[in-house]
């Protein structure tokens, strides 16, 4: 045997190579859309404005500081909203309806279920006498100026309220409220609430506020469950007399 064959049968197999593993590659991520694009910025831009409206007010919100706000070009804005007014009804617009979204949310909750009227009474607090009711109050008032701005504001009230109130107004009758009794129980709880955000303009005083309200919600509550059992009201008295 040559010293080649011998060194051939001593040399081992090599393994044979495990085959390369292929790369694998990540999704490619999906392209925005110019809408979605359009839309995002138009939100960034509204959310810089009420911003600047909360801190300043209608009257001393400037456009060029919505933008540095927002971190966006003056010409960007000019590009979405072309003047004030179209920026201030787009807030507001966007405020009303962040409000009929978390009041129908409330609405919907087990807290509500429990206690209606306290439900409406905290919603009411929260819009009432939050910051963006005072922003819609303020362009409101600066509507005297611009009918078709002023216009165009009470109809998104109009439009969010009124979703919130048939949220409440439903769960009312769901809990055996008959529908008559309770528009009445909400409309007045409602204007309660708002009655202390007029107040609020020269007093504020939110401990004060929230004690009177509830009371009243003990007096709600009470009149409701007077109504759930009438035969409560004709108990004998001591001397003997039906009440």
């Amino acid at each position: 045997m040559s010293i080649t064959e011998k060194m051939l049968k001593l040399r081992k197999p090599r393994a044979a190579a495990a085959p390369a593993e292929k790369a694998v590659r990540a999704p490619a991520a999906r392209r925005r859309t110019q809408t979605e694009r359009s839309d995002e910025m138009r939100m960034r831009l509204v959310e810089a404005s009420a911003i600047v409206l909360r801190r300043k007010g209608y009257a001393g919100l400037r456009t060029d500081e919505v933008a540095r706000v927002a971190k966006v070009s003056r010409g960007a804005l000019q590009h979405h909203f072309p003047s004030k007014d179209s920026l201030v009804v787009a807030t507001a617009e966007h405020l009303l309806t962040a409000s009929l979204t978390r009041g129908s949310r409330r609405a919907g909750t087990v807290e509500a279920d429990e206690d209606p009227i306290g439900a409406i009474i905290e919603d009411g607090i929260e819009f009432f006498l939050g910051a963006d009711f005072t922003v819609v109050l303020d362009l409101v008032l600066a509507g005297s100026k611009s009918r078709a701005m002023r216009d165009r504001i009470y109809e998104h009230t109009r439009q969010s309220r009124l979703g919130v109130e048939d949220a409440w107004l439903g769960l009312l009758v769901a809990k055996g409220v008959p529908r008559e009794k309770a528009e009445q129980v909400l409309w007045l709880t409602i204007s309660v609430v708002r009655g202390f955000a007029v107040r609020a303009l020269w007093q504020q005083d939110e401990a004060l506020f929230r004690s009177l309200l509830a009371e009243w919600k003990l007096i709600i509550t009470g009149h409701l469950q007077a109504l759930s059992n009438p035969s409560d009201n004709k108990k004998p008295t001591a001397s003997g007399a039906k009440r």
